[in-house]
């Protein structure tokens, strides 16, 4: 499994993209991810969420995963955030900073 991941907006605008892919993390990690796209049910969400009520200095995230080559990019604005998502969307904010 694959992840490619951008966040963009923010107070300070800066954007952060970082690639994960189960092949080269830890064992434990590898394991973990796969747990957390399912939870999500990332590949049935719609490509684009957004909140109703759109808010200035928010971020948005852009997830691209790739799995048995099956693809299926979702972007969504931190205000409209599903549940099942954020845990997915903070391991690879955390992941992310060290790669």
């Amino acid at each position: 499994m694959r992840i490619s991941f951008e966040r963009t907006g923010g107070f300070a605008g800066i954007s952060k993209k970082t690639t994960v892919d189960t092949a080269t993390l830890p064992p434990k990690e590898a394991k973990e991810l796969p747990q957390l796209v399912e939870v999500a049910d990332l590949f049935k969400l719609p490509e684009q969420i957004v909140s109703s009520n759109p808010q200035n200095d928010r971020f948005q995230y852009k997830l691209t995963v790739e799995d048995n080559g099956k693809q299926h990019t979702v972007t969504v604005s931190e205000a409209a955030l599903p549940g099942t998502l954020r845990p997915l969307i903070e391991w690879l904010n955390t992941k992310g900073q060290g790669r």
